[in-house]
Order: C-alpha cells, then sequence, then structure tokens
C-alpha cells in the first residue's frame, strides 16, 4: 500500500467553547488546575493520551464529548468562571509592581536564557536551570512585571530517556509539531512572523521567531528551521545542549546577539538586560555595537551604559562548568566584530580571559566584565562564586568580589498539588496566592487539621503509587518483559510505608546512588519488617556523561537484586510530570549532592508546599532554609579535600539520622493512626519554608536589588544624549591614567606592627596619610580594613570609611577615624583606598585598588 497524501482534520469548536482555545495559548493555565479540570473532563481518556497538551486536544476532541458538555450546567458554569478569572487576571492593572512602583512605568526587562521548563507540553529545557527560568516567567507575571523573555526553540528538545533492560540509559529526540503547541508566530509592525539574522563565519544564517504566551508576559523564541539556510544551519537550533563547540557558541551567538535584535525586530525596548546563566552573554556585545553605532560612543562609554544595565546570575558553583570557547573560535566568529567595538583582538579577547594566558574565551568571565550587577543563586553559592572568580578583581578581598547572591525559589502554583491547595483555601486567608512572597501568609497552617493535612498527604502518596506503577509497567513491556514481571509491579510499593524521593539530573557530584554505599545496612533498613522503607529515583544523564551512565546502571542493578526489588525503583524518562507527581507524593526528600557543589537546587523548595520534609545536605538553598525543626540535615557543614571520606561520613549520617530519627517519628502514631510529631515538622516546613523560597519572594528581590537600580542607573546615562555616560567614562579613564600616583602611608614602628592596647569600648584614633596626585580627595574612598587576627591574616573583615581630616601638603591628606571595639580579642587593621563616584555601581569594577605601603 503507497500513501498518496495526508488530511488533517481540526475539531470545529462550538461558539461557547471559543475561549477554551484562547487559554489553551496562554501557559496560565498550566498553573490553573480549575483550567486543567475544564479539558480534561471533557475527554479524560484523549487528554491522557495526548500528553495533557490543550492545543493538541482542542484540535482532536470529539463533537459528540463537546456537545455532552455543553449541556452540562454545571460544567458550562464552572466554564464561565474559569474564564472570568483569565480575563481579569489579564487585564489587572493594580498589580504589585504597579502598585509599589509606579515610577517605572514605561520601562521594562528583557530576560535571557537557554533553555525554560515551563510545561511538559513544551519540552525546551534540560533540568533545574529551564525550570527556574519558567518558574521565574510565571512570578514575573503574577507580580505584573513589564518582562520580556528571549530563548531559542529547539524542535528536538532535550533528549527522551529510556533505561534497557540492562539497565543502561539510552536516547532518543522527536520532533515537535509546532501546529500542536502552545506557541504562535512572533508578528512585526507588518504584521508578518518576525525574522533575524546574523552573519558569521562567512554567512548569513535566519531564524523565524515564535511566540509563547506565560500569563502577561511573553517569550520568543529563534529557530533556524528556514528554507533560506543550508542544512546544517537549519538544524542549529534543533537540540537544546546538542552538538559540537562549533554548535554550541552558534548557538550562544543567536541567544545573545540574535536575542537582542529580535527586541529590534518586535518594537520592543528595554531599560535592564538579565543574562540567566552565561550562555547569553553575547548579548552585552551587540548592546555595546548598538550604542556606538547608534550615539556615536566610545567602546568605554557604551560599556558603562551596558554594565549599569545589564544583571547577570551565575548557576555554576565548579569552574569546569563555564562555557569556554578556545580563542581560535572566537577569531573565527568574531575576527569581524571586535572592530565594530572600536577594540584591538587583545582588548576583546581580555574581556573573556580570566588570566591574560589563558587560551579559552570564558563565557561566565564575559557576562562578569560586562555586567554591572552580578548574583550567585544561594548564600553559600554567592561566596563560592566570590572564590572561584575572585581573580577577575585582583587584589580584592574574597568577601568584596562584587557578587552577591539572590537564592532561588519556585513557582508556588506551578509545584502545589491541587489537593493541598484546596487546604490552603480553606484554612489561610483569602487572597493568599496574591501574597504567597509573606512570612505571614503560611503562619495559618497551623489552623488546618492534622488528620485532614495527613489524609490528604496519604491521598497524594496512592495516586503516586499508582502513576510510578503504571510507567513501572510501560517500562517493562518496552524492554520485552514477561507478562508475569509486569503484573508483578502491582506488588511494588507499599502506600503505608516511608518513602524517599530522589529525582534530579544524574551529574556525578550529586551522589545518587551514596545511600547505597553500605548495601547491608540500608537493606536491613528498607526491610524493616513493622517499620518498611521505599526509594523512588529518577533522573537523566548527560548523554556524554559516562561516569553518570555508571550511576544509573548500578541503581538499577541493585534495585533489581533480592531485597531492593519492588523497594527501590528507578524510573526513566525524568521530566515535569514525573517530578510533579514524586514532589507531591513522597514523605522524605533526599538531596545528597558532594558539598559545596550545589548552588541553590530546587526540588527540595517544592516538595516543602505540599508538605513534604526535606532531608538534604546542608548545601545551596538548604543551609539558609533548614532551622532545625522543618526538616533533618546529612552531615554538617564539614568541606573534605578527600572524598572518599567525604562520601563514607555522610552515608553514615544517612544510616544513622534515618535509623535514629526519622523512621522512629514517622512509624509513631496516636490512637487514630495520625503521625503527630511528624505532621509538626511538615507545618513548620511548610510555614518556614513556603513563602521564602517562591520566586514570587525571589523576582520580587531580583526587583528591588536588580531590576530597580538598574533601571534608575541605566536611565540617567543615557539622559542628555548620553553625556552623564560620557563624563562618567572620563572619569573613569582620569583614574586609571592617574591611579598610580596614589601611595597610603601609616604610621609604624618600622617593620613592626602598630601596636595598640585598650579596653573593650574604648576609642582609639588611627589615621593614615594618603599621596593622591591628580586625583581630588572627593573621589577616593580610605578605608579602614579591620578583623579578628587568625593565622597572621584578617578575618570576618569590617571595612569602615574614614574622614578626610588634614590637607598636610600638595595633594598629600591625612586620614582619621576613632574606632572603638566591643568585643575583646586580637584585632589587626590596614588601610585601603578606592575610586569614589555617585555613578558607580560597585566601586570595585574599575580594578583600582591601593593597600598602605
Amino acid at each position: 500500500m503507497y500513501l498518496v497524501g495526508k488530511i488533517n482534520v481540526i475539531s470545529a469548536l462550538p461558539e461557547e467553547f471559543k475561549r477554551l482555545s484562547d487559554i489553551a495559548y496562554n501557559l496560565w493555565w498550566s498553573w490553573n488546575p480549575e483550567a486543567i479540570d475544564l479539558y480534561r473532563e471533557i475527554d479524560l481518556e484523549l487528554w491522557e493520551k495526548l500528553g495533557k497538551n490543550p492545543v493538541r486536544f482542542l484540535q482532536e476532541v470529539s463533537q459528540k464529548k463537546l456537545q455532552a458538555r455543553l449541556e452540562d450546567k454545571d460544567y458550562m458554569s464552572r466554564l464561565h468562571n474559569v474564564v472570568a478569572a483569565f480575563d481579569s487576571y489579564m487585564s489587572e492593572k493594580d498589580t504589585w509592581f504597579s502598585i509599589n512602583h509606579p515610577e517605572s512605568n514605561g520601562k521594562r526587562i528583557a530576560y535571557f536564557s537557554a533553555e525554560y521548563g515551563l510545561n511538559e507540553v513544551l519540552p525546551i529545557y534540560s533540568g533545574g536551570l529551564g525550570v527556574l527560568s519558567g518558574d521565574h516567567c510565571k512570578s514575573a507575571s503574577d507580580l505584573g512585571l513589564p518582562f520580556t523573555a528571549i530563548g531559542l526553540f529547539y524542535k528536538q528538545g532535550y533528549f527522551s530517556q529510556r533505561i534497557n533492560i540492562d539497565g543502561w540509559q539510552e536516547t532518543s529526540f522527536n520532533n515537535l509539531n509546532i501546529s500542536q503547541l502552545p506557541i504562535l508566530p512572533a508578528l512585526n509592525s507588518n504584521g508578518e512572523q518576525a525574522e533575524i539574522n546574523i552573519t558569521f563565519a562567512g554567512r548569513t544564517v535566519y531564524a523565524k521567531v515564535w511566540k509563547v504566551q506565560i500569563g502577561r508576559i511573553n517569550l520568543y523564541l529563534m529557530d533556524t528551521d528556514v528554507s533560506k539556510n543550508n542544512p546544517s544551519d537549519i538544524a542549529l537550533t534543533s537540540r537544546l545542549y546538542g552538538g559540537d563547540h562549533e554548535t554550541r557558541i552558534q548557538q550562544e551567538i543567536f541567544l545573545g546577539i540574535g536575542g537582542i535584535r529580535v527586541l529590534d525586530a518586535l518594537d520592543i525596548h528595554p531599560t535592564v538586560y538579565h543574562m540567566n546563566e552565561g550562555h547569553s552573554s553575547f548579548m552585552g556585545l551587540e548592546l555595546i555595537r548598538k550604542l556606538i553605532n547608534e550615539k556615536h560612543l566610545t567602546f568605554k562609554e557604551a560599556k558603562q551604559i551596558v554594565s549599569n544595565s545589564a544583571i547577570f546570575t551565575t548557576h555554576t558553583p565548579v569552574p569546569a562548568g563555564n562555557d569556554t570557547f578556545p580563542l581560535y573560535m572566537m577569531d573565527k566568529y568574531f575576527g569581524d566584530f571586535w572592530g565594530q567595538l572600536g577594540l584591538s583582538r587583545y582588548d576583546f579577547l581580555e574581556l573573556g580571559l580570566k588570566n591574560p594566558e589563558d587560551q579559552n574565551f570564558n563565557m561566565t568571565v564575559l557576562a562578569l566584565t560586562l555586567a554591572g550587577r552580578k548574583n550567585g543563586v544561594s548564600k553559600l553559592h554567592g561566596a563560592v562564586s566570590r572564590d572561584i572568580f575572585g581573580d577577575v578583581w585582583p587584589g580584592v578581598p574574597q568577601d568584596d568580589v562584587p557578587i552577591t547572591h539572590v537564592t532561588n525559589g519556585i513557582h508556588t502554583l506551578t509545584w502545589l498539588s491541587p489537593k493541598i491547595k484546596e487546604l490552603y483555601d480553606k484554612y489561610l486567608d483569602s487572597g493568599w496566592k496574591t501574597r504567597i512572597y509573606s512570612a505571614s501568609t503560611f503562619e495559618a497552617v497551623d489552623n488546618i487539621p492534622s488528620g485532614e493535612l495527613w489524609n490528604t498527604h496519604l491521598e497524594l502518596k496512592h495516586k503516586l503509587i499508582g502513576f510510578v506503577r503504571d510507567r513501572l509497567k510501560a517500562q517493562k513491556l518496552a524492554n520485552g518483559e514477561s507478562m508475569e514481571a509486569v503484573r508483578q509491579v502491582d506488588t511494588f510499593l507499599d502506600p503505608n510505608a516511608l518513602t524517599i524521593g530522589f529525582a534530579r539530573r544524574f551529574a556525578t557530584y550529586k551522589r545518587a546512588n551514596l545511600i547505597f554505599r553500605n548495601l547491608a545496612r540500608i537493606q536491613n533498613i528498607l526491610n524493616n519488617p513493622e517499620k518498611p522503607v521505599q526509594i523512588i529515583f529518577a533522573g537523566k544523564a548527560h548523554p556524554a556523561d559516562g561516569p553518570a551512565h555508571d550511576v544509573i546502571k548500578n541503581i538499577n542493578d541493585i534495585a533489581r537484586q533480592e531485597g531492593f526489588y519492588g523497594k527501590v525503583i528507578l524510573l526513566e524518562n525524568y521530566n515535569m510530570t514525573v517530578a510533579r507527581n514524586l514532589v507531591q507524593g513522597v514523605d522524605i526528600w533526599m538531596n545528597n549532592p558532594r558539598r559545596p557543589l550545589e548552588a541553590s537546587g530546587t526540588s527540595g523548595q517544592k516538595v516543602c508546599i505540599n508538605g513534604i520534609i526535606n532531608f538534604s545536605i546542608l548545601d545551596g538553598w538548604w543551609c539558609e532554609g533548614y532551622n532545625g525543626e522543618n526538616g533533618w540535615v546529612i552531615g554538617d557543614e564539614t568541606e573534605f579535600d578527600n572524598e572518599n571520606s567525604q562520601d563514607n561520613i555522610d552515608s553514615e549520617s544517612i544510616y544513622d539520622t534515618l535509623e535514629g530519627k526519622i523512621v522512629p517519628l514517622f512509624y509513631k502514631v496516636n490512637e487514630k493512626g495520625i503521625p503527630e510529631e511528624w505532621i509538626r515538622i511538615m507545618k513548620n516546613s511548610i510555614k518556614s519554608l513556603a513563602w521564602n523560597y517562591s520566586t514570587d519572594r525571589m523576582v520580587k528581590e531580583y526587583t528591588e536589588r536588580m531590576y530597580l537600580p538598574a533601571m534608575t542607573g541605566a536611565s540617567k546615562l543615557l539622559e542628555d544624549n548620553c553625556n552623564t555616560a560620557r563624563s562618567f567614562s572620563s572619569f573613569e579613564e582620569h583614574m586609571k591614567n592617574n591611579w598610580a600616583q596614589v601611595q597610603l602611608m601609616a604610621d609604624k614602628n618600622h617593620n613592626d606592627l602598630k601596636d595598640y592596647r585598650s579596653n573593650s569600648g574604648q576609642e582609639i584614633n588611627l589615621w593614615v596619610n594618603a599621596q593622591l596626585g591628580a586625583i581630588d580627595p572627593a573621589n577616593i574612598m580610605v578605608e579602614l580594613y579591620y578583623g579578628t587576627l587568625e593565622n597572621g591574616k584578617i578575618a570576618n573583615a569590617q571595612a569602615v570609611e574614614m574622614n578626610c581630616t588634614e590637607k598636610l601638603a600638595d595633594s598629600l591628606y591625612r586620614y582619621s577615624l576613632n574606632l572603638r571595639i566591643e568585643d575583646g580579642g586580637e584585632y589587626a587593621y590596614t588601610f585601603r583606598a578606592t575610586p569614589k563616584h555617585p555613578d558607580m555601581i560597585n566601586r570595585f569594577d574599575m580594578g583600582l585598588i591601593r593597600w598602605v605601603m
């Protein structure tokens, strides 16, 4: 039989259902379960079959099913209510941003990320970074930020994972059908689909632009599947994190430089540009090039404006995790670009070199160099980043390296179980969903009766076990296992047993198989007849990460052994669907990365809103979140030089805590079968964590600490035809040209330290003489830098600005300070000078610092 053609028939929607189509093309539905219910109730079997995709569902649903709902008065009433809620949300003028920051009306934020985890129907994400980006966008919408997101459309997405019968990961890719996705063409002012192009390596590559609606905001995605491109360029944006270094640099050129051109093509003019990880760092270069051409600025003048408008968030806790490109590749793709910036090859490459002798251009260093505001994604990660990248600011103490932190969060309504949401709706104050970022919002969780919370949790746990069994059966059938083996899955997992969840990207530093370090001991814990325990694993290994593949194989082999079979489960193809079921249904969420390599981690934040308790290494966000009453810790804050020792100690901590604390508490129930003490920890977890680790709190913090200052700073520099930027650039050049003249001279006893003795609280007068040369004292900050003396170095340092109290001679000044120290001990001090100017974002960014001689 030969196929002659195909006919695609799309269901015609009755007029009453047309608004369901509007909602289907806006991912608002993905965090509003009442909207999801409207689709699934029309035809549950079809809804599940089509992967819970409302766009495709409406294309294929039968007229008979639609007609049945049309005659259901209760359904039509709920449809009316959901449409009204959607319209009200979309038209709301009094949002958090508009109420609190009306002065920023007309300014806009552009957000760049290589991946977005918005919903499983749009699989253009690989893991935590993408899900964080998606959650960031959703909260930006909820809070009413003027926000536009930029990314790439990967028509094959990230890979699908299969674990074969031998336990090895296999990968496959499938083309996404755009016509069946919540994606629309992004139209330019002529009503045509926007298209941009980039010329590199001697050819021009084109990309069309798609629009994804996320509540009130839009995400624009570039797609090189354009007929004008050659076959290799058509495939350029096919796969997320696919291909070689050539593919990677081309994708990142499109993300950064192409992203700016998308904004231009759509007549969108942001004030602030946020780079989420270093993949989009070339964005800053394109902004500088535009300012040079359009405003006739020098590179330094344009760079100052870009620095004021650019924000960079690093998510990488290890140097090797940063994208780098060999210098010959930079020559190939940017050989005709640095001239447009007025730079030599040396000066251009220096923007991305951590050290002058480096042979690889570092995208994170480029972002740190260009962005005026930089942050890590947890308090500990901020400190780790200051350590890793301290060399970018020579002479600056680690604590003063200009990288701060904004701790990650999760979009609460995306990850919150509808069943738990019903409890919140019932017992929290009305309107709680608009105040998720407030600590007081979740205090009323104590009002939820323990029995009601526990029964809801058990219902979700039963749902999870059914979900896991269904997926395991499908895995076994796909691997050709016997029907007996498939039927046996129905005996796997005990709904009454303590259930541990572990699901995340299977990078080796996350140590997924750490709990199996002592097989005999964990086997005893799992098989306690009176207090059984079971574990569910899920996660993908990067296709090129061989050691991570070995971890999957190891867990799979253990799961098939006697004593573990049916109690240790490894699910394949980890995605947002699997994650949602796990974070809503397990009892304990375990996370044991190798400290301090977890930048933040957000999976544990997703469980706490559902009343699930964290059991984690003190790394990433858990360092801040753990308070002694809201979960358990693995190990302590010790950092090890020997990984084997670290693994031994941490695994023993897992066993000890399970045996001595977690398992006994879980099975300690009252006469009604309710574990009251366990539920107390569940409630403590919700109250202490749900608000603080939400993206509503996170985006609010980005707005107040990053976006608003950037809006103010960038706008000021652009005023008066950029004369403020020109003036500041002249100031910077003056400071750099004359900095060699700056010298600090202190009162010392020859080569010995000046030795003061004083009583607690007594004032000590300290002074230093400053030779400033041609620099005005108003442009210099002289500080006392002091702290406790530990191993010959200053620890726990503090810096206090000193006063210029006397002019001693031409360009020679005395700076003085009366210091009062309340706590006893041995202290050390020194003096330093840095530039000072009201338009500086951070005084260390100039790279000028002078310590006392």
